[in-house]
């Protein structure tokens, strides 16, 4: 029975200090003047899967979970032996096109003296004919070799022709590997956080099975959910405020970003069952990028909080809302 009453009083305690503390956090919330209104939420950020266009051997992972990446920093590199033998019989493909495009300019060369030479003979041939000097038989000998050369030149600028497309296509195909080779070294597209790494050298992937995710902290967020009489207030650019479970006694400046044009019910991590009930629109407040930049290394996501938003431009903000967060709280 003892026990019992122990534990019971143990859940009120934390029942009790619980309330404490969402009421700091909220900031008196419930207390909030006309004009603004409040969410719960957590920080969120979006998240970018690395992975390589082609299946193959991931030869090095650079990233380490937890790490900090900029934009441009290689984070894993692929095996690429196979591609460098596929790049160098392309080049030799391409040298072997040039060679062959060569070699049919000069056989064009050599038609085209040719066809100059049965030109002339059919003139006199021609001439002779009239004078009744040769015979009709040496005529047509004279005019089917004009028309043999003739023939024979054009077949040979096809092949210079079809000479010129193979070299196009060799190319094409040097380029495309080594457009593979570079796509080979997976780059960070944007300054984030390392959140996972899910593969690791000798390891073979999938085309386009990820090898590390990345968090992006370019778009730091928090979603909240509102019912639509509030929700249809807001414009997209309202000011807004974050208050950290963290960091209850600041406020960290957001500003709304999206307003879901659906309603939907809330989700199922809202506490009761009424709450669940209702159709709500969820609301994004996003914390302006400088200042992201400006603390990227003390960007975490996952933090739990609060968003108050200002819905009347008018309305001036309560005092407890005007403490940012000091710099020298990160130094």
């Amino acid at each position: 029975m003892k026990k019992n009453l122990r534990v019971f009083l143990a859940l009120v305690a934390l029942v009790i200090a619980g309330a404490l503390g969402y009421s700091v956090i909220s900031k008196n919330g419930d207390q909030l003047p006309d004009g603004f209104v409040q969410g719960n939420g957590r920080i969120e950020a979006e998240q970018v899967e690395i992975a390589p266009t082609l299946a193959g051997r991931v030869d090095r992972v650079m990233a380490v979970e937890g790490g900090m990446v900029s934009a441009g920093d290689t984070l894993a590199a692929m095996d690429i032996d196979e591609l460098s033998a596929a790049l160098d019989r392309a080049t030799a493909e391409v040298a072997l096109a040039h060679q062959t495009k060569a070699e049919a300019e000069a056989l064009v060369v050599q038609r085209q003296s040719e066809l100059r030479r049965a030109g002339q003979e059919l003139e006199r041939a021609t001439a002779l004919l009239t004078g009744q000097n040769i015979s009709e038989t040496v005529f047509e000998e004279r005019e089917t070799i004009h028309q043999v050369a003739v023939a024979v030149l054009g077949a040979a600028k096809a092949r210079v022709a079809t000479a010129e497309s193979r070299i196009a296509a060799a190319e094409a195909e040097a380029r495309r590997i080594e457009a593979q080779i570079e796509d080979s070294i997976l780059l960070a597209p944007m300054p984030g956080r390392v959140l996972y790494r899910l593969a690791e050298p000798g390891e073979v992937v999938g085309a386009g099975d990820p090898i590390l995710t990345l968090l992006s902290l370019e778009n730091v967020y928090m979603e909240v959910f509102l019912p639509a009489r509030e929700a249809g207030l807001l414009p997209i650019g309202a000011e807004a405020r974050i208050v950290l479970d963290a960091l209850p006694d600041y406020s960290v400046p957001a500003y709304v970003s999206f307003v879901s044009p659906e309603a939907q019910f809330t989700p199922k991590q809202v506490e009761t069952l009424e709450e669940r009930e209702q159709l709500v629109f969820r609301v994004r407040v996003r914390i302006p990028e400088d200042l992201v930049q400006s603390r990227i290394e003390h960007v975490k996501t996952g933090l739990r909080g609060i968003a108050v938003i200002q819905i009347d431009p008018n309305s001036a903000w309560p005092e407890a809302l005007k403490q940012g967060i000091p710099p020298e709280l990160f130094e």
